[in-house]
């Protein structure tokens, strides 16, 4: 395969927690044991996601179970978040390899988490099935626009991949006490009306981030005049 002309994405993170995580993990990568590498990390990171789903099937009938979502999340960011900076830091990076087995995997792992809470009792299975659709269109918008602009945004409106593991790890021990919410006079599933606010807040960031960069590659290939 040709390497000619291939140009790696800069990485766009604007997380509110982007520059503590940033400082934790060059620490965690300059003390993690030699023998230990990138796609162990990223393999670690998949494992974390599918425990998590597995995770909430369980609790479907046994609710502590939950406890061992929040566990698996904290893996998961492990993992996921640490992989690309220990390959940086030892100078092993493999841009291409590593951007399409990390993100291929966080699509089969997304696909687990929401198969699990749809399994669960906790999230009716359509609504988890809206999210996961809702997801993939922005997560394609993203990749697409990592091809056509170079550029590679981890987060949107403060929020990246870290502070939703946080708030789904906050709402997941909410469960343990609270699995129903009441809006408006009407008794919902918490995790019903937090899917469709977060179905909502993807398609809005989804038609903003199309908008802005179809005008921005409109203006970077003007027509040329006949």
């Amino acid at each position: 395969m040709a390497n000619a002309q291939f140009i790696q994405a800069a990485r766009v993170m604007t997380g509110l927690s982007a520059p503590l995580e940033k400082r934790l993990l060059l620490w965690l990568a300059d003390r993690l044991p030699a023998r230990v590498g990138a796609d162990h990390l990223t393999g670690l990171g998949f494992l974390g996601m599918v425990g998590a789903g597995v995770c909430y099937w369980l609790a479907a009938t046994h609710r502590l179970a939950l406890v061992g979502v929040v566990a698996c999340l904290a893996i998961n960011w492990f993992g996921d978040s640490l992989d690309g900076t220990v390959a940086r830091v030892r100078r092993q990076e493999r841009p291409r390899y590593g951007f399409y087995v990390d993100h291929v995997l966080d699509m089969f792992g997304t696909a687990c988490l929401l198969g699990g809470l749809a399994l669960s009792g906790f999230m009716t299975p359509l609504v988890a099935l809206g999210l996961l659709a809702s997801y993939l269109m922005l997560t394609t918008e993203v990749y697409l626009a990592t091809y056509s602009l170079a550029t590679f945004r981890l987060a949107f409106w403060k929020m990246g991949p870290t502070e939703l593991r946080i708030v789904l790890a906050v709402g997941t021990l909410v469960l343990l006490d609270k699995p129903w919410v009441g809006v408006f006079g009407g008794r919902y599933l918490l995790f019903d009306v937090g899917a469709l606010v977060a179905v909502a807040g993807i398609l809005v960031t989804l038609v903003v981030a199309t908008v802005r960069h179809t005008i921005d590659l409109y203006r970077a290939e003007p027509l040329k005049p006949r």
